[in-house]
């Protein structure tokens, strides 16, 4: 069976950043992947914030107690399982994703962790592996797997290089204009289509 490999915040669900930063009203926490490329640079911008604010996890999953996926994800989601295995792989925390993933009736999600203290204080994170989205669809096909994926942001590029296809879902004018071998959309139905579309073609 074909397995589709997506993106999670930016494509099923908003960005938690941006919507903890406009709850707080610190502009700065809006910066994304989409921003900035490297993602230890990113982190250490949003860890630093934190602490100069004195915001604790909790905090953050307050604000992620209230948010929605994007409208339709659901309903992509739950027709794109019926025939395909879909993988979540994602540069958000496990910390993080439960209340949404409930909301999605728990797709299979890799991610990554956070370190927390006693006292409730982000005090840094750990990735799973590095570059683990490119690492893991290598991982599947080499368990001969076809694999189809989809992002927004420069830290998804790799994993849609390494994709037998991959495609580009409401991603910003400079991320596509970086990546233009990549098929772009920015519509659940668009991106259905892309993907039946490579994997017909694949089978051929």
């Amino acid at each position: 069976m074909d397995v589709v490999c997506l993106d999670l915040e930016g494509v099923l669900v908003p960005e938690i950043w941006i919507q903890f930063a406009e709850k707080t009203g610190i502009d700065e926490l809006k910066a994304t992947t989409r921003d900035i490329p490297v993602y230890d640079d990113l982190m250490k911008q949003r860890l630093s914030l934190l602490d100069t604010h004195g915001l604790k996890l909790d905090d953050i999953q307050q604000v992620i107690g209230e948010m929605e996926p994007v409208v339709g994800a659901k309903y992509f989601l739950d027709e794109l399982r019926q025939e395909y295995q879909v993988i979540i792989l994602s540069d958000t925390f496990y910390e993080f994703a439960k209340p949404l993933m409930r909301q999605l009736d728990w797709p299979t999600l890799f991610c990554h962790r956070l370190d927390v203290s006693i006292d409730n204080r982000v005090t840094n994170y750990r990735l799973r592996m590095k570059d683990h989205k490119r690492e893991s669809v290598e991982s599947l096909k080499q368990l001969n797997f076809k694999v189809y994926a989809a992002g927004d942001s420069y830290n998804d590029t790799t994993m849609l290089k390494e994709a037998h296809a991959g495609f580009l879902f409401r991603a910003p004018e400079n991320v596509v204009t970086e990546f233009p071998q990549f098929s772009v959309c920015s519509e659940f139905d668009e991106l259905r289509t892309l993907i039946d579309t490579a994997a017909g073609e694949t089978k051929a």
